[in-house]
């Protein structure tokens, strides 16, 4: 399941994010890729324990717990701290899958990684190039959003980020550990919360078709959820 969920963040914090990142220093994006994925990756990053990362970090995490879209499509237990990337003139990352099990920072824990997200912070219109291509069973997407705007996908997904041509593409990326993993299960759950909402608009909350459609989805949550 590919969902495109707009307006994640406000312009005001896509201007205060990019501030934030423009002071900051970057990295070479390999220094956070597996053996494999470093030779497909050409990239810069900002370092996770740095305090940019940190303050633009809680920025999303708060924009995520307002935006109840994320949590219908994810379903999240665990979210990674966000991170974020910037591809200059030339870079690019070829096609890859995301690594399965991720170490929490600070935490001593790992957590599975179900979903991954993207979050635009560049206008697309200031840069060519750049797409992020995702292919899964649904075929292949090529994603290119407004800045504040973001895409979820399931992390076992073969994907690539495009080289960029023009101008320098930035983002915020980030795994969920939900609380359901598997992404056939996810999805029928999604389609069933978004029939619900359609149908509460149409009929009062006590109407026995949304009390049954609402117990459906609840009984299935409670049989295929792990926490």
């Amino acid at each position: 399941m590919l969902v495109h969920i707009p307006h994640v963040l406000t312009p005001e914090e896509v201007a205060h994010a990019r501030r934030v990142l423009e002071e900051a220093a970057w990295v070479d994006g390999k220094v956070t890729a597996g053996e494999q994925a470093a030779k497909a990756k050409f990239n810069l990053q900002i370092p996770e324990d740095s305090p940019a990362a940190r303050e633009v970090g809680s920025l999303v995490l708060r924009a995520l717990g307002r935006n109840p879209l994320f949590n219908s499509v994810a379903l999240p237990l665990r979210v990674l701290p966000p991170m974020f990337n910037r591809y200059d003139v030339g870079m690019k990352f070829d096609a890859h899958v995301d690594g399965a099990v991720r170490a929490i920072p600070g935490a001593g824990m790992r957590m599975r990684a179900d979903v991954s997200t993207t979050l635009f912070l560049t206008p697309p219109e200031d840069y060519d190039g750049g797409e992020l291509v995702i292919e899964d069973t649904y075929g292949k997407q090529v994603v290119k959003l407004p800045a504040g705007d973001m895409v979820v996908y399931p992390a076992s997904s073969l994907h690539s980020v495009t080289e960029v041509t023009r101008g320098s593409r930035w983002s915020s990326f980030f795994w969920t550990q939900s609380m359901v993993k598997n992404d056939g299960e996810r999805t029928l759950l999604y389609d069933l919360d978004m029939a619900i909402i359609k149908t509460r608009q149409q009929l009062p909350d006590d109407n026995r078709a949304v009390v049954a459609l609402t117990s459906v989805y609840h009984n299935l949550l409670r049989r295929w959820a792990e926490m």
